[in-house]
């Protein structure tokens, strides 16, 4: 399982399919989810603004498997 780094609180289905190369622009997102099945924390998923958080599974079958690190409960380093 490789480890998908994020700078916020979440990222979105569609965005972490274009980081991961599953698709080649933003707007395939929708097809792509239309065409092929992608897993959320083992569950199917078909929205592509559905928000991904620290510690979400992503597995997009022939692609690969994926889980978000990111800032847990939206949380900064302030000091």
């Amino acid at each position: 399982m490789e480890e998908l780094e994020i700078n916020t609180e979440f990222i979105t289905l569609g965005q972490i399919l274009k980081m991961t190369d599953a698709i080649s622009s933003g707007g395939m997102a929708k097809w792509f989810l239309e065409e092929h099945v992608v897993y959320v924390n083992d569950e199917e998923e078909k929205r592509r603004g559905k928000k991904l958080r620290d510690g979400d599974i992503v597995n997009i079958p022939g692609v690969g498997k994926y889980k978000v690190n990111g800032i847990p409960n939206g949380q900064t380093d302030v000091h």
